[in-house]
């Protein structure tokens, strides 16, 4: 019988890379859990090991595949107990459990934004992160076809949205409330607005460490609406190298700026292709991810290079994060991953320092800094 107990016998002799010793000795495992035949356990970071990439990577593969084999295990999930730092929270924060509020955004439709903001999401759960992806392109839901899901969201009390789950990240899309998947949605800007707050604000999130937001291409109605509603973690920014692309890109950088989004950083899409003799052709040009980070002020975080697998998964419904973890469009995803996870936390203790220096300037009287949340009209 499949028992807490026996998930910790099986973590007892999976070894950490640093020092060679295993889980058990090291004392590591916090908890350990079975619900529903899937396995959750609860891993803690030496000290140190938050800055050393291949710990969470080798040990988190060691870990699923130790736990993979156990009789009557249906999935795995690896969360690490690590103080990862939270966004300043406003008094009507429509999400208070939720640590960090990532926008995947560009101002330029078709350079991959739903492919990033689902790998994202993907690496980061694998990482150990609890994570929920909405998607927050109302007219084009791309989510339910990436992540290969049709059902339609419940609600437990009669009063919050259940968001579906596959592969361990929380899910919701306005298309997985339509009946027919071609049709239309043919919406004004306050039935958006609308619909987006009862996203955040109704849909039973729970306790996440990110909540990936996949924005619709352009600086219109959903990215005001966001600027308004929720104190976001910062926004990465999606762009391919032709300048035809990074021409309405840098539009989204200035509209960043002028609501008071933080660049957390730029993601080169198609970046390059490397045929079958190892040649590597930029077909698509050079520098133009490197040219919007410059403007933005921000780290150009990764490079993805073009591949059919990403698309050929994409379509099957499986993220390549997760179909094929160590193919070089998977590690490019993970990489990028691991790069926001230091953008985030340098941001929002940026973040937090400036909102407690000027709280204590108002207390003393003074006029306070830079207001956040502003109302564009």
């Amino acid at each position: 019988m499949l028992t807490p107990e026996v998930v910790k016998a099986a973590l007892a002799v999976v070894k950490e890379p640093v020092q060679n010793k295993t889980l058990a000795e090291l004392d590591l495992v916090q908890e350990a859990s079975v619900i529903g035949g899937v396995v959750r356990v609860a891993l803690a970071l030496p000290p140190g090991a938050a800055a050393h990439r291949m710990f969470r990577s080798e040990v988190g593969a060691s870990v699923r595949a130790a736990l993979g084999k156990l009789e009557g295990a249906a999935g795995v999930e690896v969360l690490w107990a690590e103080q990862l730092p939270s966004r300043v929270l406003a008094a009507d924060d429509p999400c208070p459990d939720v640590k960090n509020v990532v926008l995947v955004m560009s101002g330029k439709g078709g350079v991959g934004k739903s492919t990033v903001a689902t790998n994202l999401a993907m690496a980061l759960h694998r990482s150990g992160y609890r994570v929920g992806l909405l998607d927050a392109d109302i007219y084009g839901p791309s989510i339910p076809t990436m992540f290969g899901v049709t059902g339609h969201p419940g609600s437990a009390d009669g009063k919050s949205i259940e968001p579906l789950d596959r592969f361990g990240v929380k899910l919701m899309s306005i298309g997985f409330l339509l009946e027919d998947p071609t049709a239309a949605v043919i919406w004004r800007g306050p039935m958006v607005h609308s619909a987006l707050l009862q996203f955040l604000r109704e849909v039973s999130w729970g306790a996440l460490d990110f909540l990936v937001l996949d924005l619709p291409p352009g600086t219109g109605d959903v990215a005001l609406t966001l600027s308004q509603s929720i104190r976001s973690s910062g926004a990465v920014i999606v762009t391919t190298p032709q300048q035809v692309a990074t021409d309405d890109v840098f539009k989204s950088v200035s509209m960043c700026s002028k609501v008071d989004i933080s660049v957390l950083g730029v993601v080169e899409n198609l970046s390059y292709f490397v045929d079958s003799a190892g040649v590597r052709h930029e077909i698509f040009g050079r520098g133009g991810g490197a040219s919007v980070a410059e403007f933005a002020k921000a780290p150009l975080l990764g490079q993805v290079p073009m591949d059919t697998a990403v698309r050929e998964w994409g379509d099957k419904g499986t993220p390549i994060v997760q179909a094929a973890p160590w193919s070089p469009s998977a590690r490019s995803f993970v990489e990028i991953a691991e790069r926001l996870v230091d953008a985030v936390a340098a941001r929002v203790t940026a973040d937090a320092e400036a909102a407690s220096a000027e709280a204590a300037r108002e207390k003393a009287g003074g006029s306070g800094g830079k207001k956040r949340l502003p109302v564009v009209q």
